[in-house]
Parts: structure tokens; sequence; C-alpha cells
């Protein structure tokens, strides 16, 4: 707890709720954006924290998970109001991946993510908007699920880009991650029958030789769950217009939400997030009209190829990067990540990472990507993943 780069130093910590439920014997914690009824609600930057009242009202995601029995450990850092994936915060520091010391541990769940890979929780509640839950499950080596969106309320929660935002969560085995998801969908596990997967063969076909031959065990293991799996054409240029769709959407909707109170306040922020607010207000309703155009597409082409298959997909364009790259990298490592992120986030559909690989000791994976309301079949998919690989 003294690891001020993990966790915050408010509160609550240290507690449960009631003494028993569902999720006894699990621990929790959670993001620093969700609010607890009578504490403030940081967002990763101290300004905002000191210039806002505490919460009157305590996220109901969260509040399920208390009544559900679970040890509260404590809340736990975010970048700057969630707008990174890369895990740094400049006023807290950048958390150590437990994994891979030399590697950045993905955001903005940072503090959700390092605190479940270190084993001090079990379950790291976090969001996702464009990424913040898949990719540093991806880059801690944990099982994480972005939900559909929609599905579970983003109220009483500091938002980014309402429109993209859902609540997840990060956990070390498929099977923990499932029981939270019984929890807060109130949906019972599911046994999947005659699945097929789509595999996007064209972008796995753009990571590096090394990527490419560490996810193959992981197609075998497909072969054995599905009852057909089949190849995705989906041309790995198209990745770029995607991205680009989705930063303008996202962009103009963080611009109504928070810039006129950001604007004056720029110089609290780190560079590049300041700058990416920034660059978020100069967008226009014309750039919006024409990138909601291009989302209303996508989503009638994917809600097709989904009715009656699963969707397998890299979850990040490469391993996570190395603490030491520089920003004109990481400013294009972010550009090809969002490409891969947004095709679920455009769409609003359910997404899980599955960290069944390494590469000399680096945690690798892939996601599937489900249609709307399949997020207990995907659970139960990932579920049955880990069985498979770990019989293997």
């Amino acid at each position: 707890m003294s690891d001020f780069s993990v966790y915050c130093p408010h509160g609550p910590h240290a507690f449960r709720a009631v003494q028993d439920g569902p999720l006894h014997g699990l621990r929790l914690v959670y993001k620093d954006l969700y609010h607890v009824a009578g504490y403030h609600t940081g967002a990763g930057n101290p300004t905002w924290f000191n210039e806002h009242t505490a919460a009157t009202k305590t996220s109901p995601v969260l509040d399920a998970l208390f009544q559900a029995g679970i040890y509260v450990v404590g809340r736990v850092q975010t970048d700057e109001l969630a707008y990174s994936l890369n895990g740094c915060n400049v006023h807290f520091g950048t958390p150590i991946n437990p994994v891979t010391p030399d590697r950045l541990p993905g955001g903005s769940s940072s503090g959700s993510a390092v605190a479940v890979a270190r084993g001090e929780a079990d379950v790291g509640l976090g969001t996702d908007t464009g990424g913040s839950i898949r990719v540093p499950a991806c880059y801690n080596g944990l099982y994480g699920i972005r939900p559909t969106h929609g599905r579970l309320p983003t109220f009483d929660m500091i938002p980014l880009a309402p429109c993209f935002d859902t609540p997840g969560w990060l956990c070390r085995d498929a099977k923990t991650l499932e029981r939270v998801g019984e929890v807060v969908f109130l949906s019972p596990v599911q046994q999947p029958q005659n699945v097929s997967f789509l595999w996007a063969d064209e972008l796995f076909a753009m990571l590096p030789a090394a990527l490419q031959a560490a996810v193959e065990p992981i197609r075998f293991a497909s072969r054995t769950i599905a009852t057909k799996t089949d190849n995705w054409a989906f041309p790995a240029e198209r990745l770029a217009d995607m991205s680009q769709t989705f930063r303008i959407l996202q962009g103009r909707e963080i611009t109504r939400t928070h810039f006129e109170w950001v604007e004056p306040r720029l110089n609290a922020f780190a560079k590049d997030i300041a700058e990416r607010f920034q660059w978020a207000a100069t967008l226009t309703e014309t750039e919006e009209t024409q990138a909601k155009a291009a989302q209303v597409a996508w989503k009638e082409e994917i809600d097709a190829v989904l009715e009656q298959s699963f969707l397998i997909l890299p979850t990040t364009p490469d391993l996570a990067p190395l603490r030491t790259a520089s920003d004109a990298d990481l400013a294009d490592f972010r550009m090809k990540l969002l490409g891969l992120t947004a095709l679920a986030g455009l769409a609003g559909l359910p997404q899980v990472h599955l960290p069944l690989v390494k590469v000399n000791g680096v945690p690798f994976g892939c996601s599937i990507i489900g249609k709307r309301g399949s997020d207990m079949t995907l659970l139960a998919i990932a579920r049955l993943f880990s069985n498979v690989m770990s019989e293997a």
C-alpha cells in the first residue's frame, strides 16, 4: 500500500462490506475512477482530486462486488483521466510490471493490473474505453474483459468518452474472471455449444515472426474447442482507418465531457496527455459526422460476421513497449494499437484477452470478440481455452 505508483493514498482501503457472498475469499482493487460515497475520486490527477468534492454515491458495479462478499484491498492508480494506454503517471510514477520489469505495465487500468499481477489482489476492477483493460491484461499476463458497451452502468464514476466507456476487470485465471461475471451480469455460468471461430489471419500475419509462432498453440487449442474454424478476411491496412475513426469519435466525446475544466489546467497534466486534449479540441463536427457514418457501416459489417461465430485476433501489435521507449515510438505504437482495439470498441462488442503464451518470458496472447450480449459465453470460452492449454 506504500507504493503510490500502484495504490492511491486516499481510500477506502482494507475492508469487507458484507461477511459472506459468492465472491467471499477473493480480494479486490478498484481503479481511481469509481466513486465510493463519502470519499474523493482522484482520476489519477491531484488537481482533479483537490478541486472536486467527495462522492455522494457508490458506483453500482463496485457496490455489487462489495455486496458479493469480496475483500477490498483498496483504490489503485490510473493514467490521468484514463486518457492513455501506457500506464505512466507523471504525478505518481510508472508502476513496475511485475512480469517484465523492463517493459511498461499498460494503462489506463495500470494499478488494477499490476496489483493483480503481483498477487496482491485477485480481481482488478478497471475501465476500458480504447483498450484500458485489454492492453494491461496483455502486458501483465492476465485475463481481462471489456464487456458489451452499455451492459454495465457507468454512472457514479468519472467518464472519459461515454460512448465507449465500460467497466471491466482483470484476473490471473479464467475461472475467477467468470465468477465476477456471474455477479455483475447477474447471469449463470454458460456451457458453450457448437462454437465457431474465425481467425483474423491477416492481422496475425502483421505480428513479428516470433509472435506468430507463439500463438500457434492457441490456434491448435481452438480446434479442440470449436466445431468449426475458418479465416476472417480483414485486410490489415484497414486498421489505420479504424484507428482514426475511433480517435475522432473519442476525441469529440472527451472534449464535450472534459475540455471546459481541462483547458485552463493543461499544465496540470503530463505533456502527452495535455497535447491529446488539445488535439481533440481541434476536431470538427464534420469530421465527427463522417466518423459516425464509418462507425455505423462497421457495426453492420461486424455484426453480420459475428452472428454465428466468435472472432480471434491479436490484442496488441507487439509485446509491451520497453520503459525506455521514446515518446515518438510510443506515439507510433499507440496508433497501431488503437486500430486493433477499435474493432470491438467502435461496435460496442465484448472482448476477452487470453494470456496464454510468453515469448522469452514476456506475456502475450490474443483476444476473442463476440456479438453483443455474449459476455458470459466469452468468459466460458476463455475458461475452456485455459483448461485445454493447461492440459497440453
